[in-house]
């Protein structure tokens, strides 16, 4: 009972001491209860039949019948391995891209040019995903899209990109380099103004040329960084960006084949369908296993290099 006394008394003083901190605190966790930990009690409609008159915990327990009928719908196999493989190319591509992008602006002279091509950089990170997908509509449309009109002027054949299964995988890991590479790259150039300049000066006196150093101070340096983020997109590895897939498609049939991922086949499903149950397992399931894949991941990370594991 002292002990607990204790603690609790320790509790109330940090609580006092602190706060303002604990205030400005308030509203951030206000909206992570609301809008993360509340809506997990719907996770029992994956284990439910869902009906309108008996709502989400008096409609009936069917076990995992909606996990067979998403198993066996024919879809899952294939949604599970576009979201992976997607998720993968967006992964190594990306990440690439940020870390180029991060150590060529680390080696610009100016300034100002730095600060205005990051700007420039990381200006598409804040377009929405329905202007990216009207500005690819625009571009690739088959009667006025400016790469056909392009093409007819030069007296070749427009191309029907939209029912083409084969350029799609291009253009969705382009879209999202597009979007993404400026966001990546500021938080990797931060990470390398933060080695010792001390280093690249000892490099320089040893003659040590650009790549020598980008090789042994700059990667090493921000190997710390690489190792988070990339445990940190093991974890929405498989999550679809469905806001890309939606959007930029535009939800077209002729190509889902190569474009639909788990986010988009559980929303079709839930307007078309309403399979309410069925759709709330095909969500477990991709929480579930992407919360596995952390653990694998950080495991791994673990017996190689302890410091950079997430716990």
């Amino acid at each position: 009972m002292r002990t607990v006394k204790r603690h609790t008394n320790a509790l109330l003083r940090d609580l006092r001491e602190n706060r303002v901190k604990w205030l400005m605190l308030l509203p951030a966790a206000i909206v992570v209860i609301l809008m993360c930990y509340i809506p997990m009690g719907g996770i029992v409609l994956a284990f439910k039949e869902y009906n309108y008159h008996d709502g989400i915990f008096g409609s009936p327990w069917v076990a995992f019948k909606n996990f067979e009928y998403f198993f066996q719908s024919g879809k899952a196999w294939s949604v599970t391995r576009n979201t992976i493989l997607y998720n993968l190319a967006f992964l190594f591509v990306n990440t690439f891209l940020q870390i180029t992008c991060a150590i060529l602006l680390s080696e610009l002279a100016g300034k100002w040019f730095k600060r205005i091509t990051q700007s420039v950089m990381f200006f598409p990170y804040f377009i929405s995903w329905v202007v990216v997908g009207a500005f690819i509509y625009n571009m690739f449309n088959y009667e006025f899209g400016a790469v056909n009109t392009f093409l007819e002027s030069l007296g070749l054949n427009p191309v029907d990109v939209y029912s083409n299964k084969a350029v799609w995988p291009f253009i969705l890991i382009g879209v999202s380099a597009f979007k993404n590479v400026g966001y990546g790259t500021v938080m990797y150039l931060a990470s390398i103004m933060n080695i010792d300049g001390q280093l690249y000066e000892a490099a320089d006196l040893d003659g040590a040329n650009m790549w020598q150093k980008i090789r042994y101070i700059t990667l090493p340096g921000i190997r710390p960084t690489i190792v988070i983020l990339f445990l940190l997109a093991i974890g929405t590895i498989m999550k679809g960006d469905f806001q890309m897939f939606w959007q930029v498609t535009g939800n077209n049939p002729m190509v889902l084949e190569v474009t639909d991922v788990i986010d988009t086949y559980v929303t079709r499903s839930l307007l078309q369908l309403q399979e309410f149950g069925m759709t709330s397992a095909a969500g477990l399931y991709q929480s579930v296993f992407s919360f596995l894949l952390v653990l694998l991941a950080n495991k791994l990370v673990k017996k190689v290099e302890p410091d950079y594991a997430l716990f």
